[in-house]
């Protein structure tokens, strides 16, 4: 369609594509007009500064499936969706607005695992002093991060829990979900892209359009916030 638009070949628009991709992938994510965080650190650091609390969480995005006999075809199977996929970590703040968002990792890679990989626990053990509010999935972390990273407590009844148990238990759960929500509304106005639905074009480029889309989407929350701002 731009192809036609623009009268060129179509090759001509895939190229163009091919060359600003990484560079909007290298933005970051927007704090304000002019600003933005472009690695963890500088997240985890603004975050600390601010007062306010991060969340962070895991989200998959579906690939095709590798061809036959490839050596790391496994590694792409998610257990969680049972699925082919590519992961990544999401940051986001009490307001939803994107604060930054990880190279891709194969579907089978935990998420404590990736957070580790990302450097998140060195950034925040001995570091400063900052909330990131996190689910089950990071459980661990807390204890690394000189708790930092609030996961939520381990089940201490799995079978004839008491009453009065299950009530404080329930409650405590209602109120750690209606906290880590936002990351979820986060994820989901991403996921508001098609290709992030299902990304169906090579998968070395998906770290790439993930961050892209990220930055896209940070710029255009903050702008929202500011009264004659268009993106």
């Amino acid at each position: 369609m731009l192809a036609c638009w623009f009268g060129v070949d179509r090759s001509t628009i895939t190229q163009a594509v091919n060359e600003v991709q990484p560079l909007l992938a290298e933005r970051g994510g927007t704090i304000s007009i002019g600003v933005r965080l472009r690695t963890l650190a500088k997240v985890i650091a603004h975050i600390s500064a601010s007062g306010k609390t991060g969340i962070i969480d895991g989200t998959e995005i579906r690939v095709r499936r590798p061809a036959a006999g490839r050596k790391d075809r496994d590694t792409f199977n998610s257990g969680k969706n049972k699925q082919n996929a590519l992961k990544t970590m999401v940051v986001t703040d009490g307001d939803c607005r994107m604060l930054f968002c990880s190279p891709t990792q194969h579907g089978s890679c935990a998420d404590i695992t990736h957070a580790r990989q990302l450097g998140l626990v060195s950034l925040l053990e001995g570091g400063p002093a900052a909330e990131i509010l996190a689910d089950a999935g990071y459980q661990g972390l807390g204890a690394q991060t000189g708790g930092r990273v609030v996961t939520p407590p381990h089940r201490k009844f799995k079978k004839n829990a008491p009453d009065w148990y299950e009530a404080m238990y329930e409650c405590r759960r209602k109120a750690r979900s209606s906290r880590r929500i936002r990351v979820e509304h986060g994820i989901a106005h991403r996921k508001n892209w098609r290709t992030l639905a299902r990304h169906l074009g090579r998968r070395e480029h998906v770290s790439d359009t993930v961050q892209a889309v990220a930055g896209l989407l940070s710029h255009q929350q903050t702008a929202d916030l500011i009264p004659g701002q268009q993106v």
